[in-house]
């Protein structure tokens, strides 16, 4: 199962961008997804960051890895591992 989560509409909005990740973070462990594809867009790279930071402050251990896509850089995906 593949999620998909997309920040273009709430990029600016600083509380409902971090209970808009929350929510698909919980989602796809619910869901025991192996993928949620978060797309921030590509602009300046500074919703890519935030992004990431956020995985590694608050959901460190729940995921197995994050890829950038390169050749859609505007877009990250989160792999899951259920044992």
């Amino acid at each position: 199962m593949k999620l998909k989560l997309d920040l273009h509409e709430i990029y600016s909005q600083g509380d409902e961008l971090t209970r808009a990740l929350h929510a698909g973070m919980n989602e796809a462990r619910d869901k025991k997804a192996k993928l949620l594809e978060i797309i921030p867009g590509k602009g300046t790279g500074q919703l890519k960051k935030h992004v990431l930071k956020f995985l590694e402050k608050n959901y460190k251990g729940a995921y197995h890895r994050i890829e950038k896509d390169d050749k859609n850089w505007g877009r990250i995906i989160v792999h899951f591992r259920y044992s």
